[in-house]
């Protein structure tokens, strides 16, 4: 006899709960849903999420046909268990997509403020993913995301607006640069990112500031402006800004990708911003132990595609170093 995975054990207990139960139609459903969300909020394995999803389709089909919201409510959360699958394709985002979309259509008649904004936000992470793979348009993205902040405003909802304003800069940023128009898109893209940062704080909202000052350096960094000096040191302060949160002990992912991103901004900055023409031995000295440090970490965590990046930009900078004459940094043994 074949042993049950921890996975199929929950799933059959809940469902056996679930059929015993003498509780009407509805309150089933929302049992279903409620063991859904407990499995998604702290999967042990991907096949957690995937059960989740199946306990979620089940209660949809188990609410009565009357009852619209309730089985809209359930769609909405099981598109959020769909967005955090793995998954070798973009099958699971595009179902996604599709119970969002259905949702909102009860949602936007019966829901409240809150869950309409947030499956918008949603909508807009699905739609912003499948435009990267060129099965939606950013614009839609764009379009969801704005929605959504009718509700999450800054007064009454800092987090949510500040993820709002990060995916929306994020969103600018990833339309193709063919015009002027694509300035514009940049500076809106800033912008945003600023506007996030007038309304988190490093106390209240550590994961959110150190996010939006992780990518408004990056937008600072890649910005196609006649300041890119001054863009590059403006970068350079969101970095530092980033690593009082991202920490190597505590976040050891998020340190690595901000300490890369600072390594490769430091590369191209000049040692004396008064004297660019000196040149940036020093710099680049600086970025090399930094991009030391993070292939280290991406190797220790298993990133090895980073690590290999990052490994690529090590040997370019170290032939730049070479001209300057200065001695190479010791690297640690990965």
């Amino acid at each position: 006899m074949v042993a049950l995975s921890r996975t199929e054990d929950q799933v059959r207990a809940a469902l056996r709960v679930v059929g015993e139960s003498d509780a009407p139609a509805a309150e089933k459903a929302e049992m279903l849903m409620e063991i859904a969300m407990g499995m998604q909020q702290k999967p042990q394995a991907p096949e957690d999420l995937h059960a989740a999803i199946e306990l979620y389709r089940l209660g949809v089909e188990q609410a009565p046909s009357g009852q619209a919201l309730l089985q809209a409510r359930i769609r909405a959360r099981m598109a959020t268990a769909m967005m955090a699958a793995p998954a070798a394709d973009t099958g699971l985002l595009e179902a996604a997509r599709g119970e969002l979309e259905t949702a909102l259509a009860t949602l936007g008649a019966e829901g409240l403020d809150t869950e309409i904004a947030e499956a918008e936000m949603n909508l807009g992470l699905v739609l912003q993913t499948l435009a990267g793979a060129g099965r939606a348009r950013i614009q839609d993205a764009i379009s969801a995301y704005q929605r959504a902040l009718r509700v999450f405003d800054k007064a009454g909802h800092p987090a949510e607006f500040a993820i709002l304003q990060n995916n929306l800069a994020t969103a600018f940023l990833s339309i193709p640069f063919t015009d002027e128009t694509g300035r514009m898109r940049e500076a809106l893209a800033v912008q945003a990112f600023e506007e996030g940062l007038r309304v988190v704080n490093l106390v209240d909202h550590p994961r959110e500031y150190a996010m939006l000052q992780n990518n408004l350096g990056n937008a600072l960094q890649y910005a196609s402006s006649s300041h890119r000096i001054e863009n590059g040191f403006r970068a350079l302060e969101a970095y530092d800004a980033a690593l009082k949160v991202r920490t190597a002990r505590d976040a050891p992912g998020e340190y690595a990708n901000t300490i890369a991103n600072r390594a490769n901004c430091l590369a191209n900055l000049p040692d004396d911003p008064a004297a660019p023409e000196a040149g940036n031995a020093r710099n680049i000295a600086a970025a090399l132990a930094l991009y030391a440090e993070a292939r280290e970490i991406f190797e220790r965590t298993g990133e090895h595609g980073k690590a290999e990046a990052v490994g690529g930009a090590m040997a370019e900078l170290q032939s730049a170093q070479a001209s300057f004459g200065v001695p190479a940094v010791q690297e640690k043994d990965l």
